[in-house]
Order: structure tokens, then C-alpha cells, then sequence
């Protein structure tokens, strides 16, 4: 997250949807090391790693993926080969160009009442409540 509350997203180079920043992690190491790792490897910028803010399963896929709210320590972003854009994006902007699956995710590191859990249940049908079950962690 940048010091004026924007987000940082990604545009995917083999499908051209915004996500926010992810990968896969080794094994070894903690996640927040990964994160700041694949941060300088991918999008060439040094993170600090401040909080776990989300736990997002997919029930269809069986994955499950951990969101942090970090800070901008230093570098450059940059594209990669698996993005054609990078931008730091306002919320309103995260609604209109992220599906809601990646915007909620983004949207929760802003209210500082994570960690949020949910699950997803792979269908859509426009509405948050049933798009989403999950339960708020104080």
C-alpha cells in the first residue's frame, strides 16, 4: 500500500485481468519472507511486510491464498513476463477493473479490521453476502 492509501495491481499478461501482486511460495521460509522476496524478483520494488490482513480459500480449487498489507521500502515497478501493466490504484478503481474474487481482497487490507477470513464458492451471482462466506477475526 503507498503512503496515499492506493494499492498496488498487476494486469496478467495470459488472461488481461488486474490482480493484486501474488505467486506461489517455496516451502522453506516464512510467508512474509516470500512476499518480500517475489516482490524484488517480480516487481522490482523492497517491501516491508506489516500484517496479515485476509486467509481467501477457493473451495472449487482447494487453494488457499494469504494477503499482507506491506509498504513501499524502495525500487522501481516494473512489468515482468507474466504482466503487461503495473499501477497503484485508488479503491474506486480496484471495484471497477478487478473482479470482485481479487478486489475484496485488496479492499480488506483498507479497513483494518482483519485478519478477515472467507471462502469462496466459486460461483457468482452479483451480490458480496453470497459471493463470499466467511467470518470477521478481531
Amino acid at each position: 500500500m503507498g503512503e496515499d492509501g492506493r494499492l498496488l495491481a498487476i494486469r496478467r499478461a495470459d488472461i488481461g485481468t488486474w490482480e493484486f501482486p501474488g505467486s506461489v511460495f517455496e516451502i522453506d521460509g516464512t510467508p512474509e519472507a516470500g512476499v518480500a522476496r517475489k516482490s524484488w524478483r517480480r516487481r522490482g520494488i523492497h517491501v516491508a511486510v506489516n500484517q496479515l490482513t485476509g486467509v481467501f480459500k477457493t473451495m472449487t480449487r482447494g487453494v488457499v491464498a494469504l494477503v499482507f498489507r506491506c509498504t513501499l521500502s524502495g525500487g522501481t515497478e516494473r512489468t515482468s513476463s507474466e504482466t503487461t501493466a503495473v499501477d497503484w490504484l485508488t479503491p474506486e478503481e480496484v471495484s471497477e477493473r478487478m473482479s470482485e474474487v481479487f478486489a475484496i481482497r485488496l479492499l480488506d487490507v483498507l479497513d483494518g479490521n482483519g485478519p478477515h477470513v472467507r471462502s469462496h464458492d466459486g460461483r457468482r451471482d452479483g451480490s458480496w453476502g453470497e459471493w463470499w462466506a466467511g467470518a470477521y477475526l478481531a
